[in-house]
């Protein structure tokens, strides 16, 4: 790859890094920030959940800002307010000042996110496109694997803090890079959609809101029931508003694309299907088996790590064989691995037993990151790409908060944490939820046609795009 390239992949992927860590880090941190910042458990479950909610509400945002006012200016600008903000959540001198820093700090990440992949596509040729995808999705791999690991080895060592502290040198690091080193773009004739950006960003925040708060106060309480109808009324608004408008901040027209249909449906069921389960088999490590957050995060290696091995594979073989039957064995893989622990699992079930669910999940959630970006920019037009990766990583955070709660309400109805025997009670029809959600995911993804895709123009005339492989 040429110079240019290879700095868009080191300054996207190690904004990449940042965001995803962020998601995660925090969880193995919180019995030290209850201790020193005091707080009730509800308050703990925001310092993660303040970051989510705002990430997913405006990413869609982000990107239409970064189309409208140049993506370099906007990732610039997203790094700067994410890692002012991990200064002050570093800084925060009570719960409450913490919740609002991580809450910033998910504005900031859902402005940078979006524009990683468009910046990154604009400076790889497209024959090495699947590669660089590969190599970011590596790079993504690891924070995963690392979130807990590296929150708790700092929270143990050093101190809470340094968690977020840790963001502070690599964001000053990127920013003048980011300046430097890549080419600024915007989309042709872009304008802001303030009617869609509002209905948009108010439907998520109700749909993320609700389901976050589901478990806690339970689907039918009213704070939930109104903020998942409200939420749902105001998409709804949104979906007709992007049939209708001349220029939407997402015009509906795109999902007339089989290609960029089939990987958004395949994106959503994979989150639903793979957090859902990730966030319960993690508690089932340290709850029924007695692991520390730690030991529990070295266990889970093979399945959230894998990626740093199988997403940059996945990248060079889409550019050889297409993107299509990339995706559609990762998605099999990956429920295959999730049916593997339902049959398994046990209150006493041996590390041994488990170990191949974790790699054939592992290599399942490696291979689907890589060619899914492929499918996604190269079912677009140049122009519409910004609007296309954050829609994407918008329902990639919708489908993970909805695959929390519902996972965890069919855990919760027919099991539960009071012993083994019923944690696994609960367990287990929440893994075949997921294997078939996941499953589910494959099926959308076998629509994808292999090559030559058409997607009508806004006049209303299709127009070739290159293969969507």
């Amino acid at each position: 790859m040429q110079p240019k390239a290879i700095w868009a992949l080191i300054i996207t992927g190690v904004a990449g890094f940042m965001a995803a860590l962020d998601n995660l880090v925090v969880t193995t941190a919180l019995p030290s920030i209850r201790k020193d910042l005091g707080g009730a458990l509800e308050d703990l479950e925001w310092t993660v959940n303040a970051y989510t909610l705002t990430f997913a509400v405006l990413l869609m945002f982000g990107a239409a800002l970064g189309d409208r006012f140049g993506r370099r200016k906007l990732f610039a600008t997203g790094l700067a307010i994410f890692t002012a903000a991990s200064a002050a959540a570093a800084l925060a001198p009570g719960i409450e000042a913490l919740i609002a820093a991580r809450a910033v700090q998910g504005v900031g990440a859902a402005i940078t996110m979006p524009l990683t992949l468009t910046l990154l596509t604009a400076a790889v040729p497209a024959d090495r496109r699947g590669l660089a995808y590969g190599i970011k999705g590596a790079v993504d791999g690891l924070a995963v694997a690392g979130g807990p690991l590296i929150g708790g080895a700092l929270t143990e060592h050093i101190a809470w803090q340094w968690i977020f502290w840790l963001n502070v040198p690599l964001g000053l690091a990127l920013i003048p890079l980011a300046r430097l080193r890549l080419d600024e773009s915007r989309a042709e004739n872009a304008r802001m959609d303030l009617p869609g950006t509002l209905l948009v960003s108010g439907g998520l925040f109700g749909i993320v809101y609700g389901l976050i708060n589901a478990n806690a106060h339970g689907w039918t309480s009213p704070q939930v029931l109104t903020a998942l109808i409200a939420g749902s009324a105001l998409m709804g608004g949104f979906i007709h508003h992007g049939f209708r408008n001349k220029q939407p901040m997402l015009p509906m027209r795109l999902f007339g694309n089989r290609a960029f249909a089939g990987v958004n449906a395949a994106s959503v069921f994979m989150f639903l299907g793979m957090f859902g389960s990730i966030f319960l088999l993690s508690q089932f490590l340290q709850n029924a088996l007695g692991y520390s957050p730690t030991e529990a995060g070295l266990r889970m290696l093979p399945w959230t790590g894998m990626p740093m091995i199988a997403a940059p594979l996945s990248g060079y073989l889409a550019d050889r064989v297409g993107s299509r039957p990339v995706v559609v064995t990762a998605l099999a893989l990956q429920a295959l691995g999730l049916a593997h622990f339902a049959l398994v699992m046990s209150p006493d079930v041996s590390y041994a037993a488990q170990l191949p669910g974790l790699i054939v999940s592992g290599i399942g959630m490696g291979l689907f990151f890589a060619p899914a970006a492929k499918l996604t920019m190269s079912s677009v037009r140049p122009a519409e790409q910004g609007m296309a990766s954050g829609a994407n990583n918008a329902l990639r955070e919708v489908g993970g908060a909805l695959g929390i709660a519902v996972l965890a309400s069919l855990f919760s109805a027919q099991g539960g944490y009071g012993t083994p025997r019923h944690f696994v009670d609960g367990l287990v029809p929440a893994l075949w939820l997921g294997a078939g959600t996941v499953a589910l995911g494959a099926a959308a993804a076998v629509l994808i046609p292999a090559r030559g895709a058409r997607i009508p123009a806004p006049g209303g005339v299709a127009e070739p795009l290159p293969a969507a492989r």
